[in-house]
């Protein structure tokens, strides 16, 4: 068997593993597995790729093998749960970025590098290659500076509301036509190799301000679809990679990822009651002067200590946990379990609604529970639950804001208005604990904790909870 054979064979095996990874992402229970099976897929793909391009020296590869390694290692070990989504962020940026440079990487070595006079990029490499390449740029650059700018805007180094420039609609079209023109002039226009250089580092450069100008307008409500949407950018520069070096197991897998990514981009958009065009051309078509959404002070807010509502847990039947950020920053998901073990032993029937976009990024919620060990059975979809809070004895709203607001039902004038909540306030009893009364990313008044039925119940999450159980400990002995 020829090394070229030998490659093509891992390639496959490799494919198919991404597949099947994929596939068990989409369960709890089995998401460890495929995630572990897809890590294998791409080990594969590397081993594949140094056997089909014949690599002899493997120094930097070894050095870059185990810097990279280091890297991910301490990062999935230190990172908290809380801070998860920036460093999505970051790793979309980081495959965009590479690419690009893979794909500039081609184009030095088999266009600049042999110094062809007279040929352009479409002759040397075919016109469907040198399409690619430029894509390849244009996409992995927007990703680049996009993601960047989305870990900003999450980690509160940039602020979290729109930052509407003017003409930015204008600025944009610009942007994306001359980042395309630029591609074509450079592939089929374009006979000397010094050019090909010189455009490819402007054509990077455009993309890379073409990517901060789209996500800079979008709000930090928004950022959960961002960093979907900037993964299925990733996926797509990959793919185009892919066609550029002729690598099947690098368009498979970007094709994977892009369409996987814009699948999700869909579902979060409908469950925000957001426009996908509205995200992906940076908020074209928003209505900038609308501010409404229950403004203003707090009025009539009820509050109490753990005491009052240990008392009223003590004689629930039913109780539907509203996990959000705050459960996460406070890492209070075995708090819970502790709390709903000890009702449950009380014949408490205890259940756990998620919300599509509940915390800062898909499935958030959904992992930071399964770290607790709670039965993925108890954890019901917000389309399912709904009408079980009207015949619920408690609501416990666990840091969780936007996702709550009746403010999205009835509020025309709100920025949140259409978008699915969970309709906690027909519960008989709401319990919110939260810090104060700040509001969610979206930045709007949250008119839930002004309910007759609702009861805030303020502090730490986890220092609430435990003292919650404390006290239910001492009642039900």
């Amino acid at each position: 068997m020829s090394s070229l054979d030998a490659a093509q064979l891992i390639y496959l095996v490799s494919a198919v593993l991404f597949i099947i990874g994929l596939k068990r992402m989409t369960r709890v229970r089995s998401a460890r597995n495929g995630n572990v099976l897809s890590g294998v897929a791409m080990l594969l793909a590397v081993v594949g790729a140094l056997i089909e391009y014949q690599i002899v020296h493997y120094q930097w590869i070894i050095a870059g093998g185990v810097v990279g390694g280091l890297i991910g290692a301490v990062a999935a070990m230190r990172v908290p749960m809380t801070k998860i989504p920036e460093m999505v962020a970051i790793f979309n940026g980081f495959g965009g970025a590479a690419s690009a440079v893979v794909a500039a990487s081609v184009l030095w070595q088999k266009v600049i590098e042999p110094n062809k006079l007279n040929a352009t990029v479409a002759a040397q490499l075919g016109s469907a290659e040198g399409v690619t390449l430029f894509l390849s740029i244009i996409i992995g650059g927007v990703t680049l500076s996009g993601s960047l700018v989305a870990y900003g805007k999450l980690a509160g180094n940039i602020s979290g509301k729109p930052i509407l420039l003017p003409g930015r609609h204008f600025i944009n079209a610009l942007l994306f036509l001359g980042s395309v023109g630029l591609g074509v002039y450079m592939t089929f226009m374009t006979p000397l190799a010094s050019d090909s250089a010189t455009l490819c580092m402007v054509l990077g450069g455009v993309s890379i301000v073409f990517g901060i100008m789209l996500v800079l307008p979008i709000g930090g409500a928004d950022m959960p679809v961002v960093i979907s949407l900037l993964n299925s950018y990733s996926g797509v520069a990959a793919s185009a990679t892919g066609f550029v070096i002729g690598n099947n197991v690098l368009i498979i897998s970007g094709a994977m990822v892009g369409a996987a990514g814009l699948i999700l981009t869909q579902i979060m958009c409908v469950a925000m009651n957001r426009s996908l065009a509205n995200v992906i051309f940076g908020g074209f078509g928003a209505e900038e002067t609308k501010t409404g959404g229950g403004g203003g002070e707090y009025v009539n807010v009820t509050s109490c200590g753990v005491e009052e509502a240990a008392m009223i847990l003590e004689n629930a039947e039913t109780m539907i946990v509203v996990p959000g950020y705050g459960l996460a920053v406070a890492q209070a998901q075995h708090a819970v379990r502790e709390l709903a073990d000890l009702l449950e032993a009380n014949n408490c029937e205890v259940r756990y609604a998620i919300h599509p976009v509940a915390g800062r990024m898909p499935g958030h919620m959904n992992v930071l529970l399964a770290e607790a060990d709670i039965p993925y059975e108890q954890l019901v979809e917000m389309d399912a639950i709904n009408s079980d809070f009207a015949n619920t004895d408690v609501a416990l709203v666990i840091g969780a804001n936007d996702v709550v607001n009746p403010a999205a039902l009835d509020d025309k004038e709100s920025p949140i208005y259409g978008m699915p909540i969970l309709e906690v306030h027909h519960a008989q009893t709401v319990f919110v604990i939260k810090r104060g009364l700040g509001s969610g990313f979206a930045g709007v008044k949250n008119v839930l904790f002004e309910r007759d039925n609702t009861m805030m119940v303020f502090g730490d999450a986890k220092k609430v909870l435990q003292g919650l159980t404390a006290e239910l400990k001492e009642t039900l002995r």
